[in-house]
């Protein structure tokens, strides 16, 4: 559910400048009135670092923050400055619908503001697309894949339409969407040998769109799936729900949400109830505050999805991140860390390609959109007209020892729909 804007202060938690390379030559179109005008461009970061989202967003945050040094100097003639925001509160325990308004409006009100990069819950870009899109202001998310937000198939009833109040496209992203994801879970799923797979969801945005997306790509292939189920998120157990999923038969498990809504509880009440079952997540449970809960007999029974991949697997550029990364922070990141970089790294591309217009909030918006056959650490990608990038590679991972380890590389051919990728 939207929540209306609450009068919450926008939480800084960081504010560093940075000088970085001069723009390249480049074009780019403007429209009046859309130049900041200010002689120091502010580029800011919305992440939640409640104590369960944290290890995964400071990764994200110190990739954006990578990508910016290396850039090193200025754009152009301008000076830039790294604002990071946290969208969460300690009384939500997570993203909060009223500090991501708050956040979205600071951005939107300063005139210096070039960019934002967030949210990291595609349910938060529900709220701080329209705002950053009626202030013409881009908005590059480094995680959010529900499909709604760009791309009608598979979404609710006047979506993504209903996000950009004033026609134009405002926001892109650089992780695959779950049309793409939930193909990636089904192969996953019937290689490990599922015939029924009951799934629960935590009605957000992302998790009921993910799950819906699964349930569909799932009964496509031949896994019958004999509930999807939305769960409240505010119980203190699911032990009723884990005898629904034994009840059916189920031999396979899978959870639409994120790890602050209660996943540790749905794992250990599901496999508990169920101790044969072999339980599938999505990126949203991919770190290690939700692996290094699990019980040490589930563990062996998890199998997650999430669009990193095995370092040895990126292009040069990708296997130089994590050497720089580790040198740096001193430890490899979590799953999008690589991401943050990614988001970081188009904006300071697309600038460059604005060239003289580099500060100019229309031209940055145009370039990004034209971004084709970009190099990367993700690899070769497009962005196309949705603001969806072409990326299609999905990690498989597996639990030991109450970490991630990966599994396998997949290119993923066809979407959940059954449509061709790439």
């Amino acid at each position: 559910m939207r929540l209306r804007s609450v009068a919450v202060p926008a939480c800084l938690l960081s504010s560093l400048t940075f000088g970085l390379a001069a723009c390249g030559g480049g074009g780019g179109g403007s429209t009046s009135g859309s130049s900041t005008g200010a002689t120091t461009l502010t580029i800011y970061s919305s992440l939640p670092l409640d104590p369960d989202d944290a290890p995964q967003t400071q990764s994200t945050i110190n990739g954006e923050k990578l990508a910016l040094e290396q850039n090193g100097g200025k754009v152009g003639k301008y000076t830039i400055k790294y604002v990071s925001l946290d969208d969460s509160t300690a009384s939500q325990g997570q993203w909060d619908p009223g500090q991501t308004s708050s956040n979205a409006r600071k951005a939107s009100q300063d005139k210096s503001a070039i960019a934002y990069l967030g949210e990291f819950n595609s349910g938060a870009s529900e709220i701080s697309i329209p705002i950053l899109n009626e202030a013409g202001l881009l908005q590059i998310s480094p995680a959010n894949t529900y499909v709604g937000l760009t791309r009608a198939q598979g979404a609710l009833p006047g979506e993504p339409d209903k996000w950009y109040p004033t026609g134009k496209r405002t926001y892109g992203r650089v992780v695959p969407a779950d049309h793409i994801q939930a193909a990636a879970q089904t192969t996953y799923q019937k290689d490990a040998g599922c015939t029924k797979t009951y799934i629960f969801n935590d009605k957000q945005a992302y998790g009921k769109g993910i799950a819906d997306n699964v349930q569909k790509s799932d009964v496509a292939a031949g896994i019958q799936v004999p509930g999807n189920d939305g769960i409240d998120i505010k119980s203190a157990n699911f032990r009723t729900l884990a005898q629904k999923v034994k009840s059916s038969g189920a031999d396979c498990f899978f959870f639409g949400g994120i790890t602050p809504d209660k996943a540790n509880q749905v794992w250990s009440d599901v496999y508990a109830a169920n101790p044969n079952i072999k339980l599938f997540g999505p990126d949203g449970v991919a770190e290690t505050s939700f692996t290094s809960k699990l019980p040490t007999g589930a563990q062996a029974h998890t199998y997650i999805t999430v669009a990193t991949i095995d370092p040895k697997d990126y292009p040069p550029e990708g296997q130089k991140f994590f050497t720089d990364y580790k040198a740096k922070y001193g430890k490899l990141p979590e799953p999008y860390g690589i991401y943050g970089y990614e988001a970081m790294s188009l904006l300071l591309d697309s600038m460059k390609r604005a060239g003289s217009q580099c500060n100019n909030k229309d031209a940055v918006i145009k370039q990004v959109f034209a971004t084709k056959n970009k190099p990367s650490v993700l690899g070769t990608y497009s962005i196309d007209k949705d603001g969806d990038t072409t990326v299609n590679q999905f990690g498989r991972y597996l639990v030991k020892g109450g970490k991630l380890v990966f599994n396998k590389t997949v290119l993923v051919k066809k979407d959940s729909y059954g449509r061709p990728l790439g």
